[in-house]
């Protein structure tokens, strides 16, 4: 005889543990009974159904078979074996409303103690049942956070991966998905963005990133009130994980500043962003509407005199030779990250750099002119020569 109040005790203890739901766990152990009761007192080919009633403290088993007739068995190219499949006409004779490819249940005489292989056998079915139901919730409970920023603590490191203790399971920092630079070491917390959720067979795989663009973005999303509600737009971001980054807003409400938003009072959010992500430098810059306006947000902190816009998406910028280099950056990062941020092909050339260009342009006009004119008066003469 079971032990229901144990029995219920230990189901309460199982689901609250592993984060299960009740039910599932119930169901768990009926398809653990089942298992047994095939194995001890059945055959194997037969499916064995056991539905449990906590309430009443009982077990009840089933033989399911499927019903079937000659052309049913013809299409799906079956055998018939009578411990699984059952003729329509026998069917109806338990009920009335029996269809072809219905499932019916005939009641197994119930057998008290299933004998230790039986409860081997239920112990071994329970706990498979109970790790594929977790492994389940806590797919579904990651697959609904994937493109979100969750907290890991660094369980281990080697060359290849991070491993960080999520909750419950663990997830996989690749060496490509961290920010080039950063250390990590065992019992560091770190804020990390859900790249992808996987589930097979064997395993749950959790995949996050570091460097990932958008793991700014959300990160902002929390740091930033007016981001998160809607006031204020993340229009374009660009990043160098562990360098730079540049990112584009506009505000919806007229009233608030964008870029003010999104740095904080005395730089306390943009500085909280920035502390995440190991120093790397981030530049705000406001979104326009004109492509002009919006080439010499880009371009900071450089000072932009004008932009002209050319064929094919190029834009020439000028700034005074002071603000050549600062426009440019270091190795051309910076006019690079703005040329990503604003879709427009960036050249940068200082007032006296432009100056000198066109007057060679100028000069170079003249002495084409004179060579027009030189053989035009060479024809001439020919002509005159030749009459």
């Amino acid at each position: 005889m079971l032990n229901w109040k144990e029995v219920k005790k230990i189901i309460n203890e199982i689901a609250y543990e592993r984060g299960l739901d009740v039910e599932s766990v119930w169901e768990s152990l009926a398809s653990a009974f089942a298992s047994a009761y095939r194995k001890e007192f059945g055959k194997k080919e037969q499916k064995v159904v056991a539905k449990i009633d906590p309430e009443k403290d009982k077990i009840f088993f089933y033989l399911e078979k499927t019903v079937v007739d000659d052309d049913y068995l013809k299409e799906h190219k079956i055998q018939f074996t009578p411990e699984r499949y059952v003729y329509l006409n026998e069917a109806l004779k338990e009920n009335k409303e029996a269809k072809v490819g219905d499932s019916i249940f005939i009641p197994l005489e119930p057998k008290e103690g299933f004998g230790r292989i039986a409860a081997q056998t239920a112990k071994q079915v329970i706990l498979q049942k109970l790790k594929e139901k977790e492994k389940d919730t806590l797919y579904n409970d990651f697959k609904s956070k994937e493109g979100e920023v969750i907290s890991g603590i660094v369980q281990r490191v080697d060359d290849k991966f991070v491993f960080l203790d999520v909750g419950k399971t663990i997830a996989i920092l690749p060496k490509s998905e961290q920010i080039p630079g950063e250390f990590y070491r065992p019992g560091q917390r770190l804020r990390v963005y859900l790249l992808s959720v996987q589930l097979d067979k064997k395993s749950l795989n959790i995949v996050v990133s570091r460097s990932f663009p958008k793991f700014v973005t959300k990160l902002f999303e929390l740091e930033v009130p007016e981001i998160a509600q809607g006031l204020v737009r993340i229009v374009s971001l660009v990043r160098e994980p562990g360098v730079k980054t540049k990112i584009a807003v506009e505000s919806l409400d007229p009233k608030i500043d964008p870029v003010g938003a999104v740095v904080g009072q005395r730089g306390v959010r943009i500085n909280a962003v920035i502390s995440e992500l190991g120093q790397e430098r981030i530049d705000v810059v406001k979104y326009s509407q004109d492509p002009k306006e919006y080439i010499m947000n880009a371009l900071s902190p450089a000072k932009v005199l004008e932009v002209r816009l050319l064929e094919k998406n190029v834009a020439l910028a000028i700034v005074d030779k002071d603000q050549l280099s600062l426009a440019i950056g270091k190795e051309g990062q910076n006019v690079r990250m703005a040329s990503k941020l604003t879709g427009w092909k960036i050249d940068v050339k200082s007032i006296e750099e432009l100056k000198e260009l066109e007057e060679k342009t100028k000069e170079g006009l003249k002495v084409e002119e004179k060579k027009e004119k030189r053989k035009k008066e060479n024809e001439e003469n020919e002509l005159k020569e030749s009459q």
